[in-house]
């Protein structure tokens, strides 16, 4: 329960003030031993914590989940295993699980999404880092509109696309290989570029790293970079720019 729901809970007389107090003065983390749940953290940040799933043990990944339910009643993590998700399903059946984005979530239904955010990609191999930053903004409570494959080697499918683009808050552009996409997108919108190399190529791309230097070095304004194939950190600050804007 955050901290605007205690509050009207109790103004409507369904928490006593006395248990209103105890929940207040709760530390601001949830001590498992093997992990300090933050869950002040959305009261801070206006965002809850979001469980990094890989390289975690089954046994602890399962409780987290478990704790952040009981919590916030929905938990968000990244990079997750299709293992992980059929451990986690054994305790919240209703978990879902995409294999593209990798991400292993519980959401409220009915969520209420506002603005737009258009996330674009240079190629299909792109996608799936696009897709965690898509759907990282769809959770967090943002419209997300899904442009991909508009790469600079067919700027025509791009251009046949920028009256979507320049109606978005905030523009996501993914890609790899060069990584010119976001230079492109970022002379066309007035709005703010996050430009997000992914590891996508060979030889010298250099796993991303071709990429991520033509983006900073991007002579376009209004563009951010984030690391490589970062597609959550690009879909939260989308996030953080489109709530900016409504």
């Amino acid at each position: 329960m955050d901290v605007r729901n205690l509050l009207e809970s109790v103004r409507c007389g369904e928490t006593t003030v006395e248990e209103a107090e105890a929940f207040l003065r709760r530390q601001p983390f949830e001590e498992m031993g093997f992990a300090k749940l933050d869950t002040h953290r959305q009261l801070r940040s206006g965002f809850p914590e979001v469980i990094f799933c890989s390289g975690k043990p089954d046994a602890y990944l399962r409780e987290i989940y478990v704790k952040m339910t009981e919590e916030t009643g929905e938990v968000f993590g990244t990079r997750a295993s299709q293992h992980q998700y059929k451990i986690v399903k054994e305790v919240l059946p209703d978990v879902t699980y995409d294999e593209v984005s990798r991400i292993l979530k519980l959401e409220k239904p009915d969520k209420e999404r506002k603005g737009l955010i258009a996330v674009c990609t240079a190629g299909t191999a792109d996608i799936p880092v696009a897709e965690e930053a898509a759907q990282t903004a769809e959770f967090f409570g943002a419209n997300v509109d899904r442009i991909y494959d508009v790469g600079v080697s067919g700027l025509h499918r791009l251009l046949a696309r920028v009256d979507r683009i320049q109606s978005a808050n905030c523009v996501v552009a993914v890609a790899g290989m060069e990584g010119a996409l976001a230079s492109v997108i970022g002379g066309l919108v007035k709005n703010p570029v996050i430009a997000v190399p992914t590891s996508v190529g060979y030889g010298a791309s250099m796993k991303g790293l071709s990429a991520l230097l033509t983006m900073i070095n991007s002579c376009a304004n209004g563009i951010a970079v984030v690391n490589i194939d970062n597609g959550y950190g690009a879909g939260y600050m989308a996030t953080q720019i489109n709530r900016l804007a409504g």
